[in-house]
């Protein structure tokens, strides 16, 4: 992998954020790919697996609230951290990431809805 990129590199299998921990920042997949991960009582189940230039936890950047899902690295993964503050900056210089966002956030939603209706 390159080393010149801002993130921090994970390791296969290293949890990148935990489910029902806190969190106010999205993302970004640089390099290699992630699970992600709903954890329930009676099981775990894997409910996307990203890859460059996916992005995930962009629901901590709107709510004060827990993360839903564990994502962890399949293989190693570069990811880079942006927090609400360096976000907002980044949709005031071009909204049109804003417009993005929620069309991701959409799909991943119907995704999501369409997984647990079949299990």
């Amino acid at each position: 992998m390159k080393s010149k990129k801002l993130g921090k590199l994970y390791k296969d299998g290293e949890i990148i954020i935990k489910q029902g921990d806190r969190g106010n920042c999205l993302y970004v997949i640089q390099e290699g790919r992630v699970d992600v991960i709903h954890e329930t009582p009676e099981r775990n189940v894997k409910v996307a697996e990203l890859g460059e230039p996916d992005f995930f936890g962009e629901m901590g950047l709107f709510e004060d609230d827990v993360r839903s899902c564990t994502v962890r690295a399949a293989g190693e993964a570069r990811i880079l951290t942006i927090d609400k503050r360096n976000f907002f900056k980044s949709i005031n210089r071009d909204p049109s990431l804003a417009y993005r966002l929620l069309e991701k956030m959409s799909n991943r939603l119907r995704e999501a809805n369409e997984k647990i209706n079949k299990s």
